[in-house]
């Protein structure tokens, strides 16, 4: 079969929306499967049914990378939407177009930097992982290029700088806490680093807008064990197929003004502009992230091993619903209706067909998970409730005690448990290892007061929150007696 470019759609007069030509109006750092299947599929439909007419120039961050991939198939790759949408299967396939070329900087840096001239190139789009937005003080303004993406961007802004032309809507994806805001501290400093002149510096406040951004959609990317099925089926080689769960969502921190330069509202995408991108940060962790982490290890301990199972499961799904609905929802300050709807999207994303997501790949570092994902809930929930302790939230706790506290061996780095006949692998940071494994023949109570009182666990919000100790001791004990399964049902009464 041919390899996907333009002639071979012109060859099989594919009805399938395509942009061959239009200018280069946005530069994005990062080519994975995650911007691809996200980023430039939302740019594809503003093209489409927008008129956004602009092209995404793609630079590799790293030496590795997948440009000469994209550039033998001119930018073009199929994107698979799969999913559950309104209860039913959903699989939407789309021929991106949205891409013009990608450049590997390790090997023509100046073809980067020629973009800057461009006069017509007005957005700057990343994901370098959460590592990405480092200081990396080794870095030079002469190298070509430098290590750390942040220098790359600096020294890409000074050329730009020096062409006098206009500044960039800059837009940062990384999955850290406002990536907009960390990333031009770390522009900054290397401007303080490389001593540039200070109308540099006043031209990057002035001329550029950093903006902080949430994403939200799962990427599995390429579907490795059906790729060939796939090709066979659309009639081309495509090395570049993606894949990515139907909802999506991005929410982007800045002046309102971006909306009449992104037509997103015109083209009907899921985006939007806010003042602080805070609350919806919350929503998904506390919502999403922290369904995932209350739930996962109880279902687990009670026989399940993939999400998808759990929710048809009526006992699990209905302990996740009362967490969420009931305990989670009522200490987030978004409009009910709006929290309702996203939990409402979750609840099918968590259903998808298409995804099989092992509870044990969730399980990893629940200990920091927890903390970031339950706890604040927790304590809110106390806090608007005149101390009340939510129920299934504690139960959460004390699953996670329980799914630890089975670690009885060590392995590799890791801790065994048994479920059953079974055994199961238990990661996280050294100290929570070595911790469990400590107190590996505590009895419920020793080993109840001695998890609560880890401040460099919990701090110390754990011990002072009155009533939580003795409700998750009276949990482990139910669990003790009978069993996890039956224990999440008689939580829910």
């Amino acid at each position: 079969m041919d390899k996907l470019n333009y002639d071979t759609l012109d060859s099989i007069a594919t009805k399938e929306y395509i942009l061959k030509d239009a200018p280069e109006k946005v530069l994005q750092f990062g080519e994975g499967n995650f911007l691809r299947a996200f980023v430039d599929y939302f740019f594809d439909i503003m093209n489409e049914k927008a008129d956004f007419n602009g092209k995404v120039v793609v630079t590799q961050p790293i030496n590795q990378g997948l440009s000469d991939m994209i550039n033998e198939q001119e930018g073009l790759y199929t994107l698979f939407l799969r999913g559950s949408e309104n209860g039913n299967k959903v699989n939407k396939k789309r021929v991106i177009s949205a891409i013009s070329r990608c450049i590997n900087p390790y090997e023509n840096y100046e073809a980067l930097m020629e973009c800057a001239s461009n006069p017509e190139l007005r957005f700057i789009v990343s994901n370098t992982t959460e590592a990405g937005i480092t200081f990396d003080s080794s870095c030079k303004l002469t190298d070509k290029p430098a290590s750390s993406f942040p220098a790359k961007l600096t020294a890409f802004l000074y050329e730009r700088y020096k062409k006098g032309l206009p500044g960039f809507i800059i837009l940062s994806c990384e999955l850290i806490d406002h990536n907009g805001d960390e990333l031009l501290k770390c522009v900054h400093q290397y401007i303080d680093l490389w001593g540039l002149e200070s109308d540099f510096r006043i031209w990057v406040d002035n001329e550029n807008i950093f903006c902080s951004t949430l994403v939200d959609r799962i990427v599995p990317g390429y579907p490795r064990n059906e790729a060939a099925e796939i090709c066979e089926q659309l009639g081309y080689t495509d090395n570049l197929i993606d894949t990515g769960e139907i909802f999506g969502f991005w929410v982007i921190e800045g002046p309102s003004g971006i909306k009449s330069e992104l037509p997103f509202e015109k083209a009907g995408l899921p985006i939007i502009v806010v003042d602080d991108v805070t609350p919806y940060k919350q929503r998904k962790v506390r919502i999403l992230n922290g369904a995932h982490t209350s739930f996962i290890m109880a279902a687990y301990l009670s026989g399940q091993n993939i999400v998808r199972d759990c929710m048809n499961d009526d006992v699990i799904r209905g302990f996740m619903n009362k967490t969420i609905f009931d305990e989670v929802i009522p200490t987030l300050d978004l409009p009910s209706d709006n929290l309702k709807q996203f939990a409402s999207d979750v609840i099918e994303r968590f259903s998808n067909p298409f995804v099989d997501h092992q509870l044990l790949s969730i399980s990893l570092n629940s200990t920091s998970k927890w903390k970031a994902r339950c706890m604040p809930s927790l304590l809110e929930y106390a806090k608007r409730n005149n101390g009340k302790i939510a129920e299934c939230l504690a139960f959460s706790f004390a699953a996670y005690i329980s799914f630890y506290h089975n670690g009885k061996t060590r392995k590799d780095g890791c801790l065994v448990g048994k479920r059953g006949d079974d055994e199961y692998e238990i990661h996280d940071d050294l100290f929570v290892l070595d911790f469990f494994y400590g107190h590996k023949d505590d009895d419920i109570t020793t080993l109840t007061d001695a998890v609560i009182s880890n401040d460099q666990m919990w701090g110390d919000s754990l011990s002072k929150l009155q009533g939580f100790r003795d409700k998750v001791i009276d949990d482990l004990k139910m669990i003790t007696d009978y069993g996890m399964y039956e224990a999440m049902r008689m939580i829910q009464k």
